[in-house]
């Protein structure tokens, strides 16, 4: 029950949180607190007792008996890579329920117990090693998070959350049917019937389907990154879903793509990754580009994050096929900096839309003038995700890069692109929503004393130009009608700047616990065999 109870954790304080309703409406809340601090505190145990040998790639192993006549078992194992992502799940778990605490008013319960279980089965997916059991936890992640947005959505949620679940099913079918063709090819070379990841590495198929299973495995992890063309649910998915949701999806789901292609498709098929290796890498370009000018061109800022996010995911897809130690290790730097990040901006953008029931880029500007905190908090964490040096994301997208140049110079090159679009579409969000004239829609009927301030985005074009001088006069002392950020809100955008500052400013500890990991699967994927 060693890592098993990493997941039981959640799984049953989702069912505590929701039968708990009855009795009060704010302890599913609490329980869902309990349950994610549980969570990390077992996990550190686990850490702490057991320190990281380097004589072993696996930390964890479990394995228990599940349907014996087809030799499936629940097998749980943990090296690195598992516990980073795993302690990333934790973290934007807490960062989530942080934005739920005042956003989420309706059916908590309900809302709780799928929030909790979403964040179980991302947690099975990162340790499960047969690959049923792997597939079981990849759905399970995805019906819970169906109903948060169907739900707790806004107003084409439905609409969404349906385009969400038929993207993400069918990709999740196309590895059930890969997954159950490599088991059979498996077993018609060795005679050995087994699901197991660490039994199926040893001995990769031959067979000229091996080629095609693995496209059926790499279409399926492209689905969930996403990348270029697999993309389309991702967008209307961010704009509908609750800000909790957004972030759980966007700083965790996006995840168990890449961590996918690095755990399973890279040393499951050698031969057939060097075969797609450079297509791959072409839609990880096309990725990179299309998506930071896909949101440059958006006024809403929802999706300008969630197209941003297809550009920065290309960076894992990239580093992912160069099929080089350092943009391997890129790839994985970069997912992590992405989750903090890019759960800062979902979480800023939701408090924007609390104050002024607007995500428009066209219906509110010059918010740096009375909101400066939430304003800085967004100025940083837009910064961060253009990749600026001494934060996370540079680190990720730096070290990509670098591993991309030694094998593939021309990808690298195209893909350096992505970081001149990238300060581009943030530089705009940034000027258009903090700086500039103060204005908002409906704000001068609904606040008179704040109507001298923002009477500049109404007025002519002519009377602007007298009206200038007095921008950069001292405001008048008038009470704000908008709240800045309380101090759980610093608290937690605090924590998550910290956390990129200390990826971008000291990333070492977390290169060597992934270098022994890493290493074993680009061994795999380019010889066939361990270290």
């Amino acid at each position: 029950m060693t890592l098993s109870l990493l997941i039981l954790i959640p799984l049953l304080g989702g069912l505590l949180a929701w039968y708990s309703q009855g009795f009060n409406p704010n302890l599913p809340r609490r329980i869902s607190l309990f349950a994610l601090l549980g969570s990390l505190a077992y996990l550190g145990i686990l850490t702490l007792t057991n320190p990281l040998a380097r004589s072993s790639q696996w930390l964890f192993d479990e394995s228990h008996v599940w349907i014996d006549r087809f030799n499936i078992t629940a097998h749980f194992s943990m090296d690195g890579l598992s516990l980073v992502l795993i302690l990333l799940t934790l973290l934007m778990g807490l960062v989530a329920l942080s934005s739920a605490w005042s956003e989420i008013d309706k059916h908590q319960g309900f809302f709780y117990f799928n929030f909790l279980w979403t964040l179980a089965g991302i947690i099975g997916v990162f340790l499960a090693m047969d690959l049923l059991l792997f597939f079981v936890f990849w759905e399970v992640m995805l019906v819970p998070m169906y109903f948060l947005i169907a739900i707790w959505g806004h107003e084409n949620r439905r609409y969404a959350a349906l385009k969400f679940f038929l993207f993400t099913q069918a990709g999740g079918l196309l590895m059930l049917l890969s997954t159950l063709a490599l088991v059979v090819f498996h077993y018609q070379e060795t005679g050995l019937l087994s699901f197991n990841y660490h039994v199926l590495i040893l001995a990769p198929i031959a067979s000229p389907m091996a080629i095609w299973i693995c496209l059926g495995f790499i279409i399926a992890f492209l689905v969930k990154l996403p990348a270029f063309p697999f993309h389309p649910w991702l967008p209307d998915a961010h704009t509908q879903a609750p800000t909790p949701a957004s972030i759980i999806l966007a700083a965790i789901l996006l995840k168990t793509g890449g961590y996918g292609i690095i755990r399973f498709v890279l040393p499951l098929f050698p031969d057939a990754v060097q075969f797609w290796s450079p297509l791959m890498m072409s839609l990880a370009v096309l990725s990179i580009i299309y998506g930071a000018l896909m949101a440059f061109s958006q006024h809403d800022l929802k999706r300008i994050v969630a197209y941003s996010s297809v550009s920065h995911m290309g960076f894992v897809l990239l580093g992912c096929f160069s099929l080089n130690m350092i943009a391997l290790q890129g790839a994985v730097m970069q997912m992590l900096a992405h989750g903090l990040s890019s759960a800062a901006l979902f979480m800023l953008v939701g408090l924007i839309q609390q104050r002024f029931h607007s995500r428009d880029l066209h219906q509110f500007a010059g918010l740096w003038r009375y909101l400066p905190q939430l304003s800085a908090m967004g100025l940083f964490f837009a910064i961060a995700s253009l990749g600026m040096p001494g934060l996370g994301n540079f680190i990720g997208e730096f070290l990509v890069l670098v591993g991309a140049l030694e094998q593939h110079a021309s990808f690298a090159v195209l893909a350096s692109l992505g970081l001149i679009l990238g300060a581009v579409y943030s530089l705009r969000m940034i000027q258009k929503s903090f700086f500039g004239p103060f204005r908002t829609q409906g704000s001068d009927l609904e606040n008179p004393a704040s109507t001298a301030d923002t009477s500049i985005a109404l007025t002519s074009t002519s009377e602007q130009a007298s009206t200038r001088v007095a921008e950069h006069a001292t405001p008048p002392a008038l009470p704000s009608p908008y709240p800045d950020l309380s101090l759980k809100e610093k608290l937690t955008l605090m924590s998550i700047a910290a956390g990129l500052i200390l990826l971008g400013i000291h990333p070492q500890p977390l290169l060597d616990m992934l270098e022994q990991p890493l290493a074993q699967v680009l061994a795999y994927a380019i010889t066939g065999s361990a270290l």
